[in-house]
C-alpha cells in the first residue's frame, strides 16, 4: 500500500508492506526515517491501494517483538522484510485505525464512489455525473 504522511505542510508517500488485523492497519519502520517523525508530529494518515483510500489515526505500538500478532501475519506476509528488519532495535510497529474510507465502483459501466464513515457508521454510494 502507499503511506501518505505530512508534518509543517510537507506530504510525503512511499510504498509500505502493510497487514490488517481485526480491522486495523499495521506496518513498521524505522525510528529514524523521516515518516516516523512525521507520525509522531501529525498522527492523520492515509493509504491507499489500487482505487481505495482510506484516512485513518496512526498511533506507534512499540517494537515489533512487543506484539506477537503483527509480527506472525507480517512474517507470512512479507517473509523477506520481517527476515531483514523486524528483529532490528530501531524498528516501531504502527497502526492505522481508518476513519473514512472511499473507492470507486462501476455498476453496468456508471462510475460510483462508495464511501464509509467510521465514526458516524454511514455508509452512501453515490453515483458520479461529472458537470
Amino acid at each position: 500500500m502507499v503511506l501518505s504522511t505530512s508534518e509543517s505542510n510537507r506530504v510525503s508517500s512511499r510504498m509500505m508492506s502493510v497487514v490488517q488485523i481485526e480491522g486495523i492497519f499495521y506496518f513498521q519502520t524505522d525510528i529514524t526515517f523521516n515518516k516516523y517523525h512525521q507520525i509522531l508530529s501529525n498522527h492523520n494518515v492515509a493509504l491507499c491501494i489500487d482505487n481505495i483510500q482510506i484516512e485513518g489515526i496512526c498511533e506507534e505500538i512499540g517494537h515489533p517483538l512487543q506484539f506477537p500478532p503483527f509480527c506472525d501475519i507480517y512474517q507470512e506476509c512479507f517473509k523477506r522484510s520481517y527476515d531483514a528488519y523486524t528483529l532490528l532495535k530501531n524498528e516501531r510497529v504502527f497502526s492505522i485505525k481508518p476513519v473514512y474510507i472511499e473507492r470507486w465502483i462501476y455498476d453496468e459501466g456508471a462510475p460510483y464512489i462508495e464511501s464509509f464513515d467510521m465514526k458516524t457508521q454511514e455508509h452512501k454510494l453515490i453515483k458520479y455525473i461529472g458537470v
